[in-house]
């Protein structure tokens, strides 16, 4: 029950996450990337820029915002699966790991959606 919840609660980050950068003018290019590093959840287009997202959706706060999740190890990971990513699509354009924080009232039934850019310098 409680790992339902989690996909749940993930998935339903993913389509807000898609939702608010398409509304922001990103195409969005690819979603759940898997490598042996791991998933990459969104990728997307800025212009000439390459995006790709690491969406963290929490429906409680008492273990802090959902970005703290991603730690050095995480980032690590994510930027070994796009180093597979960007060889097997063959882009050389400039890219960016971001995250996109997805705070869920199930109360509510708002979403509270903060965007974290070029989280690697």
């Amino acid at each position: 029950m409680i790992n339902d919840n989690k996909i749940k609660t993930g998935k339903l980050g993913e389509k807000l996450a898609t939702s608010f950068l398409v509304q922001k003018g990103l195409k969005i290019l690819d979603k759940n990337y898997y490598t042996r590093y791991g998933e990459i959840d969104l990728i997307a287009q800025d212009g000439d820029q390459i995006l790709f997202f690491e969406v963290k959706a929490r429906t409680s706060s008492e273990y802090g915002f959902p970005e703290i999740a991603v730690d050095q190890e995480k980032i690590q990971h994510l930027t070994k699966a796009i180093s597979i990513y960007l060889r097997d699509k063959k882009i050389d354009n400039f890219w960016r790991l971001d995250i996109i924080s997805v705070e869920l009232d199930k109360d509510s039934h708002q979403a509270q959606l903060r965007w974290f850019k070029d989280i690697t310098s």
